[in-house]
């Protein structure tokens, strides 16, 4: 998988700098170790107050500090609910349910394809051989990932992680059409939308008991993973993962920073496989080879073309940001 990946780089990244792609690979370091502390902080929350706590925690300087972005409500409250709401809420609950934390970090890329074919059928954006292909592909490679995993386990989990990139895909779709001049402040503000829906999810599903035990248990030592798990999120995952991303965005061709996003999966299966023993199966292997190809196939632009690339890095950028 790494000679993949790193052949796919050696086709778009001809003119970026050392210290630039060096800050490309970094980001995707940053998120694909954020699926680690994601899990640290489910030891102690539960999904739903989890995501509502870590948007919450970033609203609220938003808020004051950040001024709103300059686009249709509609967008911004469609990419709050699509990338933020909806993406966090089943990505979470796949977790909590037991789904394996690097084969998360694999399955959050079929958001590529859901963008792609959504983008057609939504937007009436026009699909090419090659990414009709690639998305062949990686369609091909997820279920390959799906049969091997609901082999030995309950395939629930791999559902629920797949609408979680259902949801990546639609918040996709709003972020290109709000098109907005600062990307960064449309990242942060989506950020608002998430907390108080999620907050009453949390209450009428989780209760107010559960809700109590956690934030009581929080307060000892043995929580301390977690409070370091959300904050690695807030502060490493999103801020600075997305702050360089936008800013490598606004510098480069997309189709130059996008195929670092595949990156994201190899750390995160690594990494859990190094941390928590999760070593994946040869049917998902193979099947995460699949996936990977499969978008950076459909991200290649055509001879002599410019085209845009299917593939945001992490759940909190716009799959195309536009130079600030």
């Amino acid at each position: 998988m790494y000679s993949l990946v790193l052949h796919g780089f050696s086709a778009h990244t001809g003119r970026m700098p050392l210290r630039h792609l060096s800050l490309a690979v970094l980001v995707a370091v940053l998120w694909g170790v954020n699926f680690l502390a994601i899990h640290a902080s489910l030891e102690v929350f539960p999904p739903l107050l989890l995501v509502a706590l870590r948007f919450a925690l970033i609203a609220i300087p938003t808020v004051l500090l950040v001024p709103r972005p300059r686009v249709r409500l509609r967008w911004l409250v469609g990419y709050g609910l699509g990338f933020g709401t909806f993406q966090f809420l089943f990505l979470y609950l796949g977790m909590h349910a037991g789904f394996p934390t690097g084969l998360a970090s694999l399955v959050l890329q079929a958001s590529a394809p859901f963008t792609v074919v959504l983008g057609a059928l939504l937007l009436r954006e026009r699909l090419g051989a090659r990414r009709i292909a690639g998305v062949a592909i990686a369609v091909a490679g997820l279920a390959t990932v799906g049969i091997s995993y609901g082999a030995s386990a309950p395939v629930g989990p791999f559902l629920l992680v797949l609408l979680g990139a259902l949801g990546w895909a639609l918040g996709n779709l709003a972020s290109r059409q709000a098109r907005a001049e600062r990307p960064l402040h449309l990242v942060l503000w989506m950020s608002v939308v998430p907390p108080l829906p999620m907050l009453a999810l949390s209450f009428v599903i989780e209760g107010p008991a559960r809700i109590g035990e956690a934030f009581a248990s929080s307060l000892g030592a043995s929580a301390i993973p977690a409070w370091v798990g959300l904050a690695y999120t807030i502060l490493l995952g999103t801020l600075a993962g997305s702050g360089i991303w936008v800013w490598l965005m606004a510098r480069y061709p997309a189709s130059t920073v996008a195929p670092f996003s595949m990156l994201v999966p190899v750390v995160g299966i690594v990494t859990a496989w190094l941390a928590l023993g999760e070593a994946p199966g040869w049917g998902e292997l193979v099947g995460g080879v699949l996936v990977v190809s499969g978008v950076l196939w459909a991200s290649r632009p055509a001879s002599g073309a410019v085209a845009t690339p299917i593939v945001a890095a992490d759940a909190a950028v716009p799959a195309r940001v536009p130079p600030a």
